[in-house]
């Protein structure tokens, strides 16, 4: 069946939605809101939820970006929700392992084995400043790193046995032998070991990874029990599945490995009401703060750009320094259909170039379902342009045509994060 996960973000992905009369804006800091997102997805019986993060603040009168932490956020949702799986990033160039791995495995403990955690590089220079370096670090050094410190993390995982903790109050807590040190010297990390946190229920929470460039892939095909990926279009989306399930099998792995392209819905009762939910958020966005992600994801200064021409030629993939998957997913809209400025605005304002539906719950989940039989996704990352209304009305309208259909399920059947996405436990 179709895996499905609710990516939540501030007032929804749409980067005008917090400007809607409707909008949550004003409850961003309160725990309140999350869990109830968290809840009406847990409704829908989705796989999971999933935080993004971010490690710096870009012009604040654009809009909202980051407010909660993503892991502490999770503790609170592992207690407001049962079922539902929890999934957070975690930045390999930022963060050590022994920090990520002790916060994640208790997370896993707290949630009752729901918990995942999507490995990130990091892109921005400003975020590096945040962290003690002058500029972000190369590509191939952060890859470097990122492959050591995935690796040190499931070390620090396993230094428990399963069978560690006897709990025989006459005497005998634990089996001293069953706990072990990892003693890893590495380029990047020194790391004794064992972690601080008994085995977490899952053996190991869920790795989730969004590898775009070639290197990225080549660290999702080998690490990630789950994938995230942009894709505009399905060829898009059919170039890069089969591209990784070709790298995922070179890999000695024959694990099923889901991967999950991000969708923005416009969901109504008619393809008009669709339709004209869309371009009442598209006429909330402000040119200029527009502009100025256009820049960040094209590496240029879009300030001068004539809205109504069309838009300036940019370099070839091929030439760009900056992170390349997004980068491609523009070349590929302009490619494709020749929009300009404005257009290529309002096709950026919602998810930044993931594939966007619009239309009735059965047209809507009639395109889920020719990707899905057609090798473009083992299931979606929800990005839905407003929240809580764009998620309100996924569950409300479009599970259940999906639920008739024989492609997601009506209940769970499984407690973990694991089960859900049919991941095997790791042993120990």
């Amino acid at each position: 069946m179709l895996h499905l996960n609710l990516f939540i973000f501030a007032c929804g992905h749409h980067r005008a939605a917090w400007r809607h009369p409707d909008s949550p804006v004003e409850r961003l800091g309160d725990i309140r809101y999350y869990e109830e997102l968290a809840r009406t997805a847990e409704r829908g019986k989705l796989d999971a939820i999933f935080f993004a993060d971010g490690q710096s603040v870009d012009n604040i009168g654009d809009g909202p970006r980051w407010y909660l932490e993503p892991l502490t956020t999770m503790a609170a949702l592992a207690r407001a929700t049962t079922r539902i799986g929890l999934i957070s990033t975690v930045s390999s160039t930022f963060f050590t392992p022994f920090h990520a791995a002790r916060m994640v495995a208790s997370l896993d403990h707290i949630s009752g084995g729901r918990m995942g955690w999507n490995v990130v590089t990091s892109m921005f220079d400003a975020e590096a400043r945040n962290h003690g370096y002058p500029s972000m670090p190369g590509h191939d050094w952060r890859y470097a790193r990122a492959e050591e410190f995935v690796d040190v993390a499931l070390r620090l995982f396993d230094s428990w046995s399963d069978d560690a903790l006897a709990i025989d109050r006459g005497g005998n807590y634990g089996v001293p032998d069953r706990v072990r040190k990892i003693d890893h010297h590495g380029e990047h990390f020194l790391v004794d070991g064992p972690l601080t946190v008994p085995r977490p229920p899952q053996g190991h929470p869920v790795l989730f990874q969004a590898g775009a460039s070639d290197q990225g892939r080549d660290l999702a095909a080998r690490r990630a029990e789950a994938i995230y990926a942009v894709a505009y279009d399905l060829p898009a989306a059919q170039a890069y599945y089969r591209d990784i399930k070709q790298r995922v099998l070179a890999a000695g792995r024959e694990a099923f490995v889901p991967i999950m392209p991000g969708l923005v819905t416009y969901v109504g009762s008619t393809e008009a009401e669709a339709r004209a939910k869309q371009r009442e958020l598209d006429e909330l966005l402000p040119s200029d703060a527009s502009l100025r992600q256009l820049g960040m994801f094209v590496l240029q200064d879009c300030s001068g750009w004539e809205l109504d021409a069309p838009v300036p030629p940019l370099p070839p993939l091929s030439e760009f320094k900056g992170p390349q998957g997004r980068y491609a997913t523009i070349l590929r809209i302009i490619e494709t259909e020749q929009p300009t400025v404005r257009q290529l605005l309002g096709r950026l304002a919602a998810g930044g170039g993931h594939c966007t539906m619009v239309g009735t719950p059965e047209q809507i989940a009639d395109r889920m379902e020719h990707w899905y039989r057609n090798q473009g996704a083992d299931g979606f990352n929800l990005m839905p342009p407003s929240l809580p209304g764009g998620i309100d009305d996924f569950v409300e309208q479009v599970i259940p045509v999906l639920q008739r259909r024989g492609l997601f399920r009506r209940e769970y059947e499984h407690d973990t994060l694991r089960g859900h996405l049919g991941l095997d436990r790791p042993g120990r």
